[in-house]
């Protein structure tokens, strides 16, 4: 069995820790400042993950390797094939013409004012599509509606990334707070009680920032009553799902009454009309005849059906079959938890991304789309997505390097070592662990005992530090390059990457620091919001 070797460079925590940030920081830079595209990015941190995790932390070759394969093969299923299922129901709603139907609806039901569609597309409904799919679907989707109505295209995949933030703690049916509970042994209910009571205060924020960057501070708030509405609805359902009613139906309640009170107050208030924001496309092109708008709703409405009732009855534990990982499982200790360090692939034939397939097919049977279009619309698929699949598999076989190696490890036994400013930086183990893994889920299962344990020695509140991981993962989604590159998929912009990560990094750093901020104050001034 290898022991995990905490700080091997030196014998000394600093220069170990700044060697173990290598794999992130050349991620990092050639992303965010050589402009490359991710899967270049990707492979490249996962090549200099290899050398230091060989030669520094003195990690078997045989075991890198395997846990690399353990992390793609991770990748690939589940994740991969929510992503996959999810961009085939979107080229199905595009080849059926339910899409444009659906860019129809919004013109004619929605102000004629890019401000206020930016907030129903990529944050209500944005919101839906995280709690149904996740794993920068949303992104994909939503960024090809923005275009389609005519914003440019970084524009619309920025906006939806910042956006994207709100819902992403609570994924698809609360999973991520169902792992996190699993991993630190602590009540599942108050950690989504301490995430509910942190969250809703960037979600009230959300549109009111979102709107101030793309339109200015006066012309956000000459808005402001639709940007409460959103926000307000949102962050207040948040609230009192997750604290009061299942923390699992926090995100598909709280996109639903943002969704639907938002229209219903755009149907009694109307903003002034500005000719700067005037949505200019060309109407010959809608869809006319038997095709209504409302029929746009139809794949969405289908497939939010389909995945609520397919995880509310458990139908994805069919067949469920927990693997050890030949070579892997118990092959390694955690030094730092002092215990060993299992490797189970969970695989699920019958995964949320089996349910969103059956929607997408589901779907094309309600449109009446012919088989030679639904075979075209998996060729449309495979090549939006091959390389985000490659991209993701590399950037999942990094974090699981660094796993298994103690890389990770050793970045957060450094962050820990901050002693009283824990919960400042608190937020940032979140955010690393999300930039790698590209999931709330994969991040609260990779440092969510490591906040307990450091809360723990600090004399810290644990529910706070454990949820806070949650919390602060959100704001490197982002970022990731899992979640970019799944977002670019459908766009030109594929290949383009680190434009968009540029254009993002500044808003998840900001982003961050205020979680960090209001952290320390629930940690040591307002002490009652946190659970008991």
């Amino acid at each position: 069995m290898f022991h995990q070797l905490l700080t091997p460079i030196g014998n000394a925590l600093l220069p170990s820790f700044i060697v173990a940030a290598l794999p992130i920081a050349t991620v990092l830079v050639l992303l965010g400042w050589a402009r490359r595209p991710a899967w270049q990015a990707s492979l490249a941190g996962l090549l200099v993950g290899l050398i230091v995790a060989i030669f520094g932390w003195q990690f078997p070759a045989g075991l890198a390797i395997n846990s690399v394969v353990a992390g793609a093969v991770f990748a690939l299923w589940p994740v991969m094939w929510i992503v996959v299922n999810a961009i085939l129901l979107y080229n199905i709603a595009q080849r059926s013409q339910r899409f444009a139907a659906f860019r129809m609806w919004l013109l004619d039901n929605l102000p004629n004012d890019r401000r206020i569609v930016l907030v129903v597309i990529s944050f209500s409904f944005g919101a839906l599509l995280e709690g149904i799919s996740g794993f920068g679907t949303p992104v994909a989707i939503t960024s090809s509606l923005l275009i389609m109505l005519g914003f440019p295209t970084l524009e619309a995949l920025t906006y939806t990334l910042i956006f994207n933030t709100a819902p992403v703690a609570f994924g698809a049916l609360g999973v991520p707070i169902t792992v996190l509970g699993a991993v630190t042994h602590l009540p599942s209910d108050a950690l989504a009680q301490m995430v509910g009571r942190q969250l809703p205060f960037f979600a009230l924020l959300l549109p009111f920032y979102v709107i101030g960057f793309y339109a200015g501070i006066r012309d956000m708030l000459r808005i402001w009553p639709v940007l409460l509405v959103a926000g307000g609805s949102f962050a207040l359902t948040q609230f009192v799902t997750s604290n009061f009613v299942n923390y699992s139906l926090t995100d598909v309640l709280s996109s639903l009454v943002s969704l639907i009170l938002t229209i219903a107050f755009l149907r009694v208030w109307k903003p002034a009309p500005d000719p700067r924001y005037e949505i200019r496309v060309d109407r010959a092109k809608e869809v006319r005849g038997e095709i209504s708008g409302a029929q746009g709703w139809y794949p969405w409405i289908i497939v939010s059906v389909v995945v609520i009732v397919w995880t509310v009855a458990k139908v994805f534990m069919i067949g469920d079959v927990k693997i050890p990982w030949p070579g892997l499982d118990k092959a390694v200790f955690i030094t730092l938890y002092n215990t060993p360090y299992g490797a189970i692939w969970d695989f699920q034939p019958l995964a949320t991304g089996t349910a969103i397939l059956v929607a997408a097919i589901i779907t094309a049977f309600v449109v009446k789309l012919k088989p030679s279009d639904f075979f075209r619309a998996i060729g449309d698929t495979w090549v939006q997505t091959r390389i985000a699949i490659l991209t993701v598999a590399t950037i999942v076989g990094l974090a699981y390097l660094m796993n298994y190696s103690g890389l990770t490890y050793t970045l957060g036994l450094g962050v820990a070592s901050v002693g009283p400013f824990f919960p400042l930086v608190s937020a940032f183990l979140g955010w690393v662990a999300v930039f790698l893994s590209g999931s709330d889920t994969s991040g609260n299962a990779l440092f969510g005992n490591l906040q307990v344990v450091a809360a723990q020695q600090l004399n810290l509140n644990p529910v706070l530090m454990a949820a806070t991981n949650s919390s602060g993962g959100v704001m490197g989604k982002m970022i990731s390059p899992q979640n970019i590159s799944t977002g670019v998929a459908t766009t030109e912009l594929k290949g383009k990457e680190g434009h968009v990560f540029a254009k993002t990094f500044k808003h998840s750093i900001l982003l961050t620091v205020v979680l960090g901020i209001l952290v320390w104050l629930q940690q040591n001034v307002l002490t009652w919001m946190i659970p008991h």
